[in-house]
């Protein structure tokens, strides 16, 4: 029986009494309570209640994304602990693929490479298989015409179409290629007063490229051959114009790889508009997809029209047949690489190597020196990791080698390092000489007095 409380019951006075099995339940659940949950446990319970939630799961999907993003990244990384000598000792992991161990990967494969050595077939004895040329194609016709028809008259050009070509020899051909096709797609005639100085040529003036100006018409290119010596100053009319100031001539800031369309758009009006435009500089400022027209002028001028001075290709022959000659053992055949590990390449590429913080104050230096303040921006951000993963380092030269051993090429293949100044090249060139010692660079084909010219600009 259940009697009237004389504390009072909240319930109205005609409510049935509670069954004595909820009571039971609930005063062993205020009796007895569990443990309490930690605060990591609720966090869990409301972000999976969260989660089951549709309008939980957009609001949570974002923070899933922007974490894993900063776990690819490298900016969050998770600690390591373990035990060393009842000491536990807490050390930061990297991602896969970030630093560089190619040193230790070849201290491991080294042993085998030397086994390997005597045991197998040089690839570069096969390599020339003219099954592979086959399926080579050049990218003009033997029939393509070299020259316009001198007599029939060009169009009126839209005017002048002004760059300045900055690099090294091979970077400065380059945009001189592209300045063709561009300038033929403008109908603009083009003009490169100005070469950047290089640290290795130091040719300001153009002496390396006897072209002065390229006119393009329809399908057909005609050269006038000169030195770009004698272009460095602009038309006076031109002058007279822009206030006898080259400055004054707008200079356009084009984004790298831009399409045929961008400059038609964008450049061309403003060419036509006032009658000489400049891009400066123009180093990789051309689409590699363009249409074959396009395309076709970039090969007219880069295999037809354009040529190395005369003492360039002398010296370049030499250089050629003293390595035929050093390569007799495997009849004339030798591999050339163009590595690409010069401190500027380095320096541009935001990749760590193994030099620590020495490395990273030379690297801080180079990229002030000639990028000034690039990298320094606001919202910059260099991630040397991340560069690494996604596999844009430049390779040192003991990973071309390792390359080159794994392509099949043996330690008696005749290599020709094509390259400036190696940054560090008593460290990084010691396991390329190691894995291939019949390696020549152009400081062991050519004597100091056939390079001496070039130190101070192209004669």
């Amino acid at each position: 029986m259940h009697g009237y409380s004389r504390l009072g019951n909240p319930r109205a006075a005609g409510s049935p009494p509670s069954s004595p099995r909820c009571r039971h339940g609930r005063n062993k659940n205020a009796g007895g309570r569990g443990p309490k949950q930690s605060i990591v446990e609720k966090v869990v319970v409301l972000l999976i209640s969260v989660v089951f939630k549709r309008r939980g799961v957009l609001l949570f999907a974002p923070l899933l994304y922007i974490s894993g993003m900063l776990l690819y990244m490298g900016s969050v990384s998770f600690d390591v602990v373990s035990l060393k000598n009842a000491v536990v000792v807490v050390r930061k992991r990297s991602p896969p693929g970030s630093l560089y161990r190619s040193p230790q990967v070849f201290q491991k494969l080294w042993p085998y490479m030397q086994a390997e050595s005597n045991h197998t077939h040089n690839f570069l004895m096969t390599v020339w298989n003219s099954k592979v040329h086959q399926v080579w194609k050049p990218c003009i016709s033997k029939d393509t015409p070299k020259e316009g028809n001198v007599g029939t008259a060009l169009p009126q050009s839209n005017g002048l179409f002004i760059i300045e070509a900055n690099g090294g020899l091979n970077q400065q051909r380059l945009s001189i290629c592209d300045a063709v096709a561009v300038a033929g797609l403008l109908n603009a005639t083009l003009l490169i007063p100005i070469f950047h100085l290089n640290s290795v040529w130091r040719d300001s003036r153009g002496k390396c490229w006897p072209l002065l100006r390229v006119y393009v018409k329809r399908d057909s290119m005609i050269l006038k051959r000169s030195c770009f010596d004698n272009a460095r100053e602009l038309p006076g009319d031109i002058l007279e114009r822009f206030d006898n100031n080259i400055s004054n001539i707008v200079n356009l800031r084009v984004k790298g790889w831009s399409s045929p369309a961008y400059y038609l758009q964008k450049v061309l009006p403003k060419l036509e508009k006032m009658g000489a435009v400049r891009i400066a500089p123009f180093s990789n400022r051309l689409a590699h997809a363009v249409p074959s027209n396009v395309q076709r002028l970039r090969c007219l001028a880069n295999f037809e029209a354009l040529r190395f001075s005369n003492s360039i290709r002398i010296l370049a022959d030499k250089m050629v047949d003293r390595m035929i000659k050093s390569s007799s053992h495997s009849g004339g055949k030798y591999v050339s690489v163009h590595l690409r590990f010069e401190e500027d390449m380095v320096a541009f590429s935001c990749c760590e190597y193994d030099g620590g913080e020495e490395e990273k104050r030379e690297m801080d230096i180079a990229r002030e020196r000639g990028w000034r303040g690039k990298f320094r921006r606001r919202g910059r951000v260099i991630r040397p990791g991340a560069n690494r993963v996604d596999g844009k380092c430049p390779l040192t030269p003991l990973e071309v080698g390792m390359m080159l051993r794994g392509m099949g090429f043996d330690n008696t293949t005749s290599v020709y390092i094509a390259a400036g100044k190696i940054y560090k090249a008593e460290k990084y060139m010691a396991p390329l000489k190691q894995m291939f010692p019949r390696l020549e660079m152009k400081d062991t084909l050519a004597t100091a007095e056939e390079l001496a010219p070039f130190q101070i600009g192209c004669s």
